[in-house]
């Protein structure tokens, strides 16, 4: 290469290099002039983020004041949100208490009323089957139907105040047999009782046909009567009695006593059943145990007894006793009506009420017994 060939060379390599420079030159100017511009923005930046910040801090300042303020208000709050949450604590732990104590007292008040419950029931049970069954005995051993149903009224009353639905089955069975009892046909036990020992108080002072006596005689009258004395008439003194006088008057009154001594009279009866005075002791009371035993077939409403017993009781009268008395004829007339009256009544039973009531009280006992297992 020549000497102008390098000259060339370099210069073109030094024009090269002053192009580069140049360019190099220019392109820190910019980059000056933009980091300059952007180091300004910068600051205008920083500048209004410093304003910015300073509020902000203060903002936040602000906020953390009032932050502390409403966190000691809180605070404060929540502490008295404590304390009153802590009184509510212990209120309802002593309501809870309290309510314990109450459902311990209630299940104890429960208990005691179904036991007072169970004894009261048992109780009333004990006094209506009590109450049936004196009726029943008042219909099979008396007869007393009246009795009978006064104790079925008390019974039916005692269920129909107690107004429990276990019982109304038994109510139905006492009510049917009240009504069974007032449509069966009636008799008046009471009032033929009361003859009856009406007869059964005069058996010992009913007079006997062998003591009848005959009518007493009125005496005759001896001598003249005496005639009316008149106004004018002077009373005059009576003259003495004479031995013979006084003697026809001591006959007379002799005679009178032995007419008394013998008596016959006429007895419409053939036989006025003489007894001895033993006899006549087991009459009266043979008469009184008939009277008796028809009072005991009335109560029984043993009609064919009852007619037995009156019609022999009729016709010991009739054979023993003085039918003239009138005691005697009073009492025939009594027995006369008694033969009349039809006193059988149709047995009625109470076996079905009974049972129907003990067979409750029965399952009470077993339902109790199977509650406490």
């Amino acid at each position: 290469m020549t000497e102008s060939q390098k000259s060339t060379h370099a210069a073109t390599e030094s024009s090269a290099l002053t192009s580069r420079r140049l360019a190099y030159d220019r392109i820190a100017l910019v980059l000056a002039g933009v980091a300059l511009l952007g180091i300004v923005i910068l600051s205008v930046l920083v500048w209004r983020e410093g304003d910015h910040l300073a509020t902000m801090r203060q903002e936040l300042s602000r906020r953390l004041v009032d932050g502390e303020t409403a966190q000691r208000e809180a605070q404060a709050q929540a502490k008295q949100n404590r304390e009153v949450l802590d009184a509510l604590q212990a209120k309802v732990g002593a309501l809870e208490a309290r309510l314990a104590e109450m459902q311990s007292q209630q299940m104890a008040l429960e208990t005691m009323y179904q036991e007072l419950s169970h004894v009261r029931e048992d109780r009333l049970l004990a006094e209506i089957e009590q109450e049936v069954s004196i009726a029943a005995q008042q219909l099979q051993l008396a007869g007393n139907v009246e009795a009978a149903l006064i104790a079925l009224s008390g019974a039916e009353a005692r269920l129909a105040r107690n107004a429990q639905p276990q019982f109304l089955p038994l109510r139905k069975l006492i009510a049917r047999d009240i009504e069974r009892l007032k449509a069966s046909p009636a008799a008046d036990v009471a009032g033929i009782a009361l003859k009856l020992d009406a007869l059964l108080n005069s058996v010992s002072t009913l007079p006997l046909a062998f003591e009848q006596r005959p009518a007493a005689v009125k005496p005759e009258k001896t001598g003249k009567p005496r005639k009316a004395e008149s106004a004018q008439d002077v009373p005059a003194v009576p003259p003495a009695p004479t031995f013979g006088d006084m003697l026809r008057a001591w006959g007379g009154e002799l005679w009178h006593e032995v007419r008394q001594l013998v008596r016959i009279e006429r007895i419409d009866r053939p036989d006025p059943g003489l007894l001895a005075p033993r006899e006549v002791f087991f009459l009266r009371e043979n008469l009184r145990l008939r009277l008796l035993s028809a009072r005991l077939a009335l109560l029984a409403r043993d009609g064919l007894s009852f007619q037995s017993d009156i019609k022999q009781s009729d016709a010991w009268l009739a054979r023993y006793f003085d039918t003239q008395a009138p005691a005697i004829q009073e009492a025939q007339a009594t027995l006369n009506a008694l033969k009349r009256l039809e006193v059988t009544r149709e047995r009625s039973e109470l076996t079905e009420t009974l049972s129907a009531l003990r067979n409750f009280k029965l399952t009470r006992v077993r339902g109790e017994r199977g509650t406490e297992r």
